[in-house]
């Protein structure tokens, strides 16, 4: 809900400001005022101040200037935003007021992710995301109505910058430590009198920046990747438009490796049956790592290189007809492809405990058809239908050497999971505000939703016949008959300890989203807002190394009814705050549990926490204090709660009740904060100096409140200086991130190997950028 403006801006943790400090800011920035963000939060322009919702809303100088240009920066810049780091594929997992689900790349996300209203659905597609842009939209709280059904938690709507009426071109090119550069351009101009164009590409490398623990002279983390998009405008008359974007992203960077914390085998070799025992040479007196980011370790000869192979494609094309002076018709026409084999070392160390090669593919049709208008002079309305079509293929092929790795005197160290799903997705929405008053506007907004999936998968053996015999020998344990599975084929059995040549099955759901509320605008600049708002996030299943049938049963899906209060408003022309209360009723929440499975016992599934809930508060403030100073600040507070008894797993795969638990990766507090201080030094040139701070309370990363899966808090912060010309054609900064060199987690856990470890956010960087404009 913060509004940022065409400058830049600095956050200081404020809570409060009194009405002398607000006149003093008012009359000292008398000549400066803020300006606002017109933004498309309700799929039409609209001054973000006059929205009825919770939003953080950037400009591109602002995410440019802070340094935000991946998933994983915006928790500098909207509150109660949290980022994991999926080690399979390097994809980001994001929370929004503490709604996310951490998963396969392949599972429908809790915040959909969307380019000028053109899904995402998949989480991993969208690190290219950012190239070019006009600004940033981060829609909080559930937006199933008019953005989907899979956005509990929230959406993000990147705006391209649009092609221009007049030749324009630009470049950014930064250099920084590790050897990054990252070149950065744009040419955009009229091809005819109906036609604009804008091109824009970016290539981004890094050296290596990790260092191995174990072999000083073996390092990793290299960064390659490219990004390219065109974007072509057509206007063949004043009734009708249209608007192609084809763009691409691929990334072969190095996958991040973790750090070892502690030997945590995940069977002793006193256990009834034994652990086997190379994982204990190997692991029990390995030294901790330091609290240094850039000590890992990996596999000296790992199986395949570690590294991620992404590739996606993207083309779409909106139609924009006026079928009246106030009635527009709108298609969306979407098609993706994404492709992505990877390679990961998770477990820390340099002895292959477990080593993960991923393959995932992915293609996605969507379409949408809406039509917008206004009624007589009080009635705005939307009506459309979606339809979407995904089919989603992963494989993890692994091969590890663990505690577990074998079944009695039977020995095994590679397997692999695989999944095929097929999703169809139609819904048909509509929303309505009418003005009650002049000041005074109700919404409401509904879509219904129904998806059916389709899924295909197994645990399988690894090729060399060893898992397929391991099963066997189980089976012939447990009373069964003998019948091993051939090499390299599916292992996974029924209830009546069959082999099952692949496990199918499908889920076919639906469900209505919807919103109302009511908004106040006692004056302009003032609104008043409450909503009620219910959303969903689709059920699914999820590839897991399931011996039996019944661990691949999907979870159901979720939903979140959320109620908020609001209020946006501007304090003279220096002083603008947002802010909001809200409370959601949580049911279902998708996480990974436990299913028993005789003879076999408890083993590990997706399941739904029946209730839950999550209260906070929230509070955002832009001021212009003097002539040149720019001041933001945001805050949030959060608290989670698991309603009812409910045991899923804890850090160490055991089962563990989780009543009156928070959620994992859902800090309490969370601060941003920035300033800028702008000076004229010639009549042609101008100095600027600027800070932020982010700082983030502690969370766990998993449920049992284990204090050894804590993360802790942490605050970073990041500071520029530079100088631009009046007319902002140029500008060069020198810059640092994490400038205190503060170490901090994303994650920590123990997952499926023998050692407790964990990933570690960046080192401190700095460097120097030089922007050009034309």
């Amino acid at each position: 809900m913060t509004i940022f403006t065409r400058k830049i801006s600095l956050s200081i943790p404020v809570m409060l400001a009194s009405s002398a400090m607000v006149a003093n800011f008012a009359a000292a920035a008398e000549k400066d005022a803020l300006e606002e963000i017109v933004v498309t939060a309700q799929k039409r322009s609209e001054r973000l101040s006059d929205v009825p919702l919770s939003i953080v809303a950037a400009t591109a100088d602002q995410l440019a200037n802070q340094g935000i240009d991946r998933a994983e920066d915006l928790g500098r810049i909207v509150p109660s935003f949290s980022y994991q780091h999926n080690p399979l594929d390097g994809g980001p997992v994001i929370a929004i007021r503490g709604v996310g689900t951490f998963g396969a790349s392949t599972i429908s996300p809790t915040v959909t992710v969307y380019v000028d209203q053109v899904p995402l659905p998949y989480s991993t597609m969208s690190p290219g995301a950012t190239l070019d842009l006009e600004r940033l939209e981060v829609l909080k709280g559930p937006q199933g109505t008019l953005f989907g059904q899979n956005s509990t938690g929230g959406a993000i709507n990147y705006i391209a910058a649009k092609p221009t009426r007049d030749l324009h071109a630009g470049a950014d090119l930064r250099y920084g430590r590790f050897d990054e550069v990252d070149l950065e351009g744009f040419v955009s101009g009229p091809l005819s009198d109906t036609v604009s164009a804008r091109v824009a590409g970016r290539r981004e490398s890094r050296g290596d920046w990790q260092i191995s623990q174990t072999r000083p002279g073996d390092e990793l983390g290299k960064q390659d990747s490219d990004a390219a998009r065109l974007l072509v405008d057509w206007k063949p008359s004043d009734a009708s438009r249209f608007e192609l974007n084809l763009n691409t992203w691929h990334d072969k960077s190095d996958s991040q490796a973790n750090q070892y914390v502690r030997f945590a085998p995940q069977r002793s070799i006193n256990d009834t049956p034994p652990g086997y025992p190379e994982s204990y040479f190997a692991l029990r007196d390995l030294p901790a790592a330091p609290d240094d980011a850039r000590i890992a370790d990996w596999d000296a000869n790992p199986s395949q290189p570690l590294q991620r192979d992404q590739d996606f494609y993207q083309g779409s094309l909106r139609a924009d007809f006026d079928l009246a002076q106030t009635l527009t018709l709108t298609s969306i026409s979407a098609y993706s492809d994404y492709s992505a084999p990877s390679g990961t070392d998770v477990d820390g160390t340099s002895f292959n405990n477990i080593f993960n090669a991923q393959d995932t593919s992915i293609d996605s049709f969507s379409q949408e058809l809406r039509l917008a208008g206004d009624l007589w002079t009080r009635t705005h309305f939307t009506l459309g239908v979606n339809y979407q079509h995904d089919t989603v293929d992963l494989t993890n092929f692994v091969t590890y050497t663990s505690s577990t790795s074998g079944v009695g005197p039977l020995r095994y160290t590679d397997f692999f999971s695989s999944s095929n799903e097929k999703v169809d997705t139609e819904a048909v929405f509509a929303a309505v505000d009418y003005t009650l008053t002049e000041s005074l506007t109700a919404q409401a907004a509904a879509r219904y939703t129904t998806q059916k999936r389709d899924f295909h998968g197994c645990l399988g053996d690894g090729g060399d016949g060893a898992l397929a015999a391991a099963v066997d020998f189980l089976r012939i344990q447990s009373g069964g008959v003998s019948q091993p599975a051939a090499p390299g084929a599916c292992v996974t059995m029924d209830q009546n300890l069959v082999t099952l040549p692949i496990v199918t099955n499908s889920l076919d759901e639906n469900n209505v989203s919807w919103r109302v509320g009511l908004s106040w605008k006692p004056q302009s600049e003032t609104l008043v807002y409450a909503n009620v708002t219910k959303g969903y996030k689709a059920g699914g299943f999820q590839p897991l190394p399931a011996v039996g049938a019944e661990q691949l049963k999907p979870v159901v899906q979720e939903s979140v009814l959320s109620y908020e209060v609001g209020i946006k408003a501007a304090l003279g022309r220096a002083v603008q705050i947002a802010g909001a209360v809200y409370y959601a009723d949580y049911r279902d929440k998708q996480t990974l549990g436990f299913v028993e499975l005789p003879p076999f016992g408890t083993v590990a599934s997706n399941v739904n926490i029946p209730k839950s809930n999550i209260k906070g508060a929230e509070l955002e403030m832009t001021a212009l204090p003097l002539a040149g100073l720019r001041l933001t600040v945001g805050a949030s507070y959060l608290r989670s709660h698991v309603d009812d008894s409910f045991v899923v797993s804890d850090g160490f795969s055991r089962p563990v009740d989780i009543q009156g638990e928070s959620f994992t990766n859902a800090p309490e507090l969370h601060l941003v904060s920035d300033a800028q201080y702008e000076h004229a030094v010639s009549s042609n040139l101008s100095a600027f100096f600027g800070a932020s701070c982010t700082y983030r309370s502690a969370a766990q990363s998993v449920y049992g409140e284990d204090p050894q899966f804590e993360i802790p808090s942490y605050a970073l912060v990041d500071l520029r200086a530079g100088i631009q010309t009046q007319d902002e054609k140029w500008r060069v900064e020198l810059w640092g991130r994490n400038v205190l060199d503060k170490f901090y987690l994303l994650d920590i856990e123990r997952g499926s190997s023998d050692v407790v470890e964990r990933t570690v956010g960046m080192p401190a960087t700095y460097g120097i950028s030089f922007r050009a404009r034309y």
